[in-house]
């Protein structure tokens, strides 16, 4: 672990490499587990703003879901997280021809009709951020059903950090990213 700013960084997210392999995994990360993507309140909100335009792009389950549930809920530990059809799938998750899970939202994102891409700890997917009172922690989730997307990683040898740069700038800013990159080619030969 290294600080930067207020977080606190794992070695892992420089020293793993990862690229998403969506034609092996299927998306199994937005249809597996038992909760939904993590949201902050404003992302709650926008949820709650762009519902009218994403619902044009769900599945049925995915409305009654988010029609019963809400655009997002509270767990009974006081998170927000997106809501999930029958405890599984993420409710604004849809399927392409090959039955890859994608996101309704980031549909919405590419066709134009929103501006929001998708929760910023989808995006940032391998990493988690749990921020506490005086830092966030920055770590690599490490699961099983992303196996595919590690050797993927280390075929095409893409350190973790770099898959999710985009997310990394989106959540932390472009200052903190270049510091990461500094503190990856300084300490890691990444």
């Amino acid at each position: 672990m290294f600080q930067l700013g207020k977080t606190i960084v794992s070695e892992d997210i420089i020293e793993k490499d990862f690229v998403c392999n969506l034609s092996a995994c299927k998306g199994a990360c937005c249809i597996d587990g038992d909760a939904g993507a993590p949201l902050d309140k404003a992302e709650a909100k926008i949820l709650e703003d762009i519902y009218p335009k994403v619902k044009p792009f769900l599945r049925k389950e995915g409305i009654a879901a988010i029609e019963a549930q809400g655009t997002s809920i509270t767990t009974a530990f006081g998170d927000l997280e997106t809501p999930l059809i029958d405890g599984a799938d993420c409710a604004y998750v849809i399927f392409d021809d090959k039955k890859t899970a994608l996101c309704a939202i980031e549909e919405a994102y590419n066709q134009g009709e929103v501006d929001w891409k998708k929760p910023v700890s989808c995006h940032l997917y391998p990493i988690r951020v749990k921020a506490y009172t005086e830092f966030s922690a920055v770590n690599y989730d490490k699961w099983e059903i992303c196996d595919d997307a590690c050797a993927l990683g280390k075929e095409l040898q893409v350190p973790i950090y770099k898959f999710v740069k985009e997310a990394l700038i989106r959540k932390f800013g472009e200052d903190w990213y270049m510091e990461l990159e500094s503190v990856a080619k300084e300490k890691f030969g990444k």
